[in-house]
């Protein structure tokens, strides 16, 4: 085990070094972090090997970073700031998220129709194709400090972005799997996928609220701060461990929750200085959690990309990009949301991964065939995909004009 850790250890510094050369290039510090991963990771050089990967402690530590990147979502989920784009944000999350899952599968339906392939497997590639990874364009957001219309629009439709992928993936993996197998997931479970990690979200940031209200020191509030994170990550995974029918919750939504509920319990003021207090440690947090999304991606699958991949890839931002774009238009939103927010909305690799995974889980016995077609066409579509999306959604709020553009006063904040 000491051995792994130095290994894991070792690796943050490089990928934190990779991403500095990165940056120096004008391209976000995440595309560094990102192909760290990979190189170092169990189809690399295996400085981060499935033997590291798949142990409990790693596993552990990684959710609690991710619940601790939950808080730049979070904390930008005060209801004094949203309630301007209040059903605007609503239908322009449906749009994109409904729109990605209908062009989706209604292109590959066409194709494995053709391919006398089963057409239920067209629904499983639009259910994984409509889900946001947030961390990458949140973590863009920070680095280059990025303030206006498109990012906030962005940081609160990350939540419900989650909340509708689960919703429509799982619905859609429990009536295949019925119709494969006879068996499946129990429908009810889908909302306790969604409103449990809320749940628990809500009732520890109830008392962080209240120990953090009071101004306090630098020290003592990272450490209320700290708990109250590791608080709400041991009880998602007791509720993972024994309500569950196999580790499903979202980590990173339990951050969002318990941000999101002290936020608002807490003067604008005081919740500036939380979130500049705790950004050092963000910063570490999203290095560690962005090398574990890079690390189980095998860059060799760039070698086996066929049709498919480029139709995902290709269907995919079409249908993040004219969804935002239709949802934002007949909101009237902003005309730069309308023009670039789908830019930023293309980053997936993360939540890709597990979707496909447990998808796979599905249909390995009864149909191996779609299982192999599935997993070969995301795990190839996963690495193109990011490293194209992370530039882009760089570039998305480059042309909107939000590079560097925070006030002053609140450039910690982030």
């Amino acid at each position: 085990m000491f051995i792994m850790v130095l290994q894991w250890l070792g690796a943050i510094v490089l990928a934190f070094l990779v991403g500095k050369l990165v940056s120096k290039l004008k391209l976000p510090s995440i595309l560094g972090w990102l192909i760290a991963g990979m190189i170092l990771g169990p189809h690399g050089f295996g400085l981060m090997p499935d033997a590291l990967l798949d142990t409990f402690w790693y596993q552990a530590i990684i959710h609690v970073l991710e619940c601790a990147v939950g808080l730049m979502i979070g904390t930008e989920l005060v209801w004094r700031k949203i309630k301007q784009y209040g059903k605007a944000l609503v239908v322009t999350t449906v749009t994109q998220s409904l729109g990605t899952f209908i062009l989706v599968s209604a292109v590959f339906g066409v194709v494995f129709a053709m391919a006398d392939i089963p057409v239920y497997l067209a629904f499983l590639f639009g259910g994984i194709a409509l889900a946001t990874a947030p961390a990458p364009a949140l973590s863009i957001v920070r680095e280059f400090k990025t303030n206006g219309p498109v990012t906030k629009t962005l940081i609160p439709m990350a939540a419900l972005d989650d909340m509708i992928g689960v919703v429509v993936f799982f619905t859609t993996v429990a009536v295949v799997a019925r119709q494969v197998s006879g068996g499946g997931m129990p429908l009810y479970m889908i909302p306790v996928m969604i409103f449990l990690p809320l749940l628990i979200g809500v009732i520890t940031g109830i008392p962080a609220g209240l120990l953090l209200k009071r101004k306090r020191s630098k020290p003592v509030s990272l450490l209320i701060l700290c708990a109250m994170i590791l608080a709400t990550t041991i009880i998602g995974f007791l509720c993972n461990t024994y309500l569950m029918p196999s580790p499903l919750l979202n980590f990173m939504l339990m951050g969002m929750a318990f941000s999101a509920t002290f936020s608002n319990m807490v003067s604008e003021e005081r919740l500036e200085q939380i979130t500049s207090d705790f950004n050092p440690l963000l910063g570490i947090s999203m290095i560690m959690v962005i090398l574990n999304l890079g690390a189980p991606l095998d860059y060799h699958a760039i070698l086996g990309a066929g049709f498919y991949t480029l139709i995902y890839i290709v269907f995919r931002a079409a249908g993040k990009y004219f969804g935002a774009r239709l949802g934002a238009k007949i909101t009237h939103m902003p005309s730069t949301v309308q023009k670039y927010l789908g830019f930023t909305l293309l980053p997936h690799s993360g939540v890709s991964l597990v979707f496909t995974g447990i998808a796979v889980s599905v249909l390995v016995t009864p149909a191996p065939e779609c299982a192999r077609i599935i997993q070969g066409t995301i795990a190839a579509a996963a690495v193109i995909n990011e490293i194209i999306a992370v530039i882009v959604a760089k570039k998305g709020f480059e042309w909107a004009g939000e590079l560097n553009t925070q006030p002053v006063k609140s450039q910690e904040q982030l």
